[in-house]
């Protein structure tokens, strides 16, 4: 045995310090690959609509009705089946109306309870007992395992479980254990979360949706876009601040940012008041105006709208010109504009512009600063960077968060592959260098995390700098468009300049040789093998399938956001892999949790299966599988070492 081997095994001898502790691990090891593999579940783009994302986590994508269904069959009607499925998603608002209709309230919790034990039996069987045990409230711990646990030397097993049942009543503490019992159900039923990207912007309540991600029992991120603009703000990059700010007041969702993360907007409201005073700012309405906002308030935020627009197209300036090899010169649009005309220059042909009111542009100098300017954006600065609530949250998306992943065969990412025109991947300059593929989501991500963690001076700033980038530019894999006409929707009357033409990606990928090129990449290989991604909504109204290069490829953007649903006919798509196969989910649109406990409605208005397995997938055919057994084998080896005498068995 070499020296490196007879080190590491030492150190595995303190977790495992006796024959018996190894052979142990072993056999515990050796029994959890044969469980069925866990639920993994899917979203991407939910964009701030906590409501529904939480409803989606509630009910796992029909995960929990499917249980329910497998633990009743037809035993109940479809109806107390809703009734329960309900109940498991919303159980302290279910049982406030049940009592409010119940005549026995004792004999409806006695009933349910044995309802939820049963469920809670069937999502549990897949797990080890100690996997089990950890997920339990604390609380309850010891009375819910007794519930749900088989106990074949008790006799008469109806009376056992009777008299605990009976004693909950009494107690008047069914409400407590129905609601335990119901969040465990809630976490057992899905073993893992991927969220692909897109959890800022748009909807008003990202910041509540990261809270629960804070908490959540087993999840990874893939950035998205919207995710890297407000990462990016969070380490202090101002185009990435004005562009956020601008976000949100176009969405109507500056209460994500005031009362969400306690960013003051004062500085800039007393700036925009000032300097746009006599100017009606009619070109930067809402996209989607908040309930209850008044004329004074409305004509605030255009004027708050407009000064933000204009500092982030200062801002924006600045970077191409600082970092060259970016690559984005055809977007200094500001020194195309002929200030005395009122008209632009762009891509050779010459506009009237819809706007001509620019009191803080210097012509000779477009992308500077006004000093008014300067000091609101020094403001908000400090106020991003020091916001605590914002870097646990950024904490979360570097900690769970990557570019990509890959995952038991799944390749996961937010948009695209960039790819050239020729079918190649595109290759692209990254701080001097060419990178393209598996090595251009590497390199991005290496220089996000040096934003927030790297000593040298220059290489931070790159880091801050890159998040803008990835955010916007043409071959940002992230972002995966040739160029973004927010000026252009702003002030020039021209569809065809507005159009935001996608990579040639979304073309090559729905050819199963692309597919496999992709994969390939990234090191998979098979017949059982995917590539799962976001960030373009698949347009349903359309015909479009989420479902492309005959099953390689998965896109989940179905439209969770309000914004798109117009467009995509559903809101929202979701994943689910079990150990049957692949499922894709449709979703009607979530109106409100009150809605979902009054009416029993739930939003899964379509499932169908992408793939389904010809034998059950278990433990061992995981990537988790993989390092169980890469650990039976270093413990056999431990085990050998023990016996051969070169390491010594210690007192436990």
């Amino acid at each position: 045995m070499d020296k490196v081997q007879l080190h590491y095994l030492e150190q595995l001898s303190e977790m495992y310090p006796t024959i018996g502790n190894a052979s142990t691990e072993i056999i515990n090891l050796q029994a959890i690959l044969n469980l069925p593999k866990g639920t993994e579940h899917f979203l991407s783009d939910v964009h701030g609509e906590y409501d529904a994302f939480s409803h989606v986590l509630k009910n796992g994508s029909g995960a929990v009705r499917k249980k329910i269904d497998d633990v009743f069959g037809g035993t109940l009607s479809s109806e107390d089946k809703s009734g329960l499925a309900t109940l498991i998603y919303y159980p302290r608002e279910k049982m406030e109306l049940v009592r409010k209709k119940e005549k026995d309230i004792d004999l409806w919790y006695k009933t349910t309870l044995y309802r939820l034990i049963e469920v809670c039996k069937t999502v549990s069987s897949k797990y080890t007992r100690s996997k089990v045990r950890k997920a339990l409230p604390k609380d309850y711990a010891y009375v819910i395992e007794e519930l749900i646990t088989e106990k074949p030397e008790v006799l008469n097993k109806e009376a056992y479980y009777d008299s605990i049942i009976n004693t909950i009543v009494e107690l008047g503490t069914a409400e407590d254990f129905i609601d335990a019992l119901s969040e465990l159900i809630q976490q057992l039923v899905i073993d893992h979360l991927h969220v692909l990207g897109d959890i800022y912007d748009r909807g008003a309540g990202p910041h509540l949706i990261m809270d629960r991600l804070c908490s959540y029992h087993s999840l990874d991120i893939q950035w998205g876009n919207h995710d890297i603009i407000w990462m990016g703000a969070a380490a202090g990059n101002l185009a990435c601040i004005a562009t956020v700010i601008r976000n949100s007041i176009r969405y109507g969702n500056l209460d994500v940012l005031e009362e969400g993360y306690g960013i003051n907007m004062l500085p800039l409201a007393t700036f925009a008041m000032k300097a746009y005073a006599d100017d009606p700012c009619d070109r930067f309405v809402f996209k989607v105006a908040p309930v209850g906002t008044d004329n004074i308030e409305n004509d605030l935020t255009k004027k708050m709208h407009k000064a933000i627009a204009m500092i982030r197209f200062k801002l924006e300036g600045q970077l191409i010109k600082k970092w060259p090899e970016y690559g984005m010169n055809d977007r200094l649009l500001l020194e195309h504009i002929d200030y005395v005309k009122g008209t632009i220059e762009i891509e050779g042909k010459t506009y009237k512009m819809l706007d001509t009111y620019f009191p803080t542009i210097d012509p000779d100098d477009p992308y500077r600063l006004t000093d008014e300017e300067e000091e609101v954006m020094n403001r908000l600065r400090s106020s991003f960077i020091h916001c605590d609530k914002l870097k646990t949250h950024v904490k979360l998306l570097l900690k769970k968060g990557s570019m990509y992943k890959v995952y038991n065969g799944n390749l996961l990412f937010h948009g695209c592959i960039p790819f050239d025109d020729y079918g190649e991947f595109a290759k692209v300059n990254v701080y001097g260098r060419l990178y393209s593929g598996k090595a251009l989501f590497d390199v991005l991500e290496t220089y996000v995390r040096k934003a927030f963690f790297s000593d040298d001076p220059l290489e931070k700033e790159k880091g801050v700098d890159i998040m803008w980038y990835i955010w916007t530019a043409p071959y940002s894999p992230l972002y995966g468009r040739k160029k973004m006409s927010t000026f252009e929707r702003y002030f020039v009357d021209d569809e065809t300049l507005k159009t935001e033409t996608k990579n040639s990606y979304y073309e090559y990928i729905k050819k199963p040789e692309y597919a496999d090129k992709v994969l390939k990449e990234f090191g998979l290989h098979g017949s059982r093998v995917h590539i799962i991604n976001g960030h373009v909504p698949v347009h349903r109204m359309k015909g479009e399938s989420p479902v492309k290069s005959n099953g390689k490829v998965i896109m989940i953007d179905g439209g969770f956001s309000k914004a798109y649903r117009r467009r995509t006919g559903i809101a929202g798509y979701t994943l689910i892999y079990n150990s049957y196969g692949l499922t894709l989910t449709a979703h009607e649109p979530f109106e409100s949790p009150e809605t979902a406990v009054r009416d029993e409605r739930d939003i899964v208005s379509r499932r169908e299966a992408v793939e389904n397995m010809d034998k059950r997938i278990l433990v061992g055919d995981t990537d988790v599988g993989e390092k169980m057994r890469e650990k039976i084998s270093d413990l056999k080896e431990l085990i050998g070492a023990y016996r051969s005498g070169e390491i010594v068995e210690r007192d436990k």
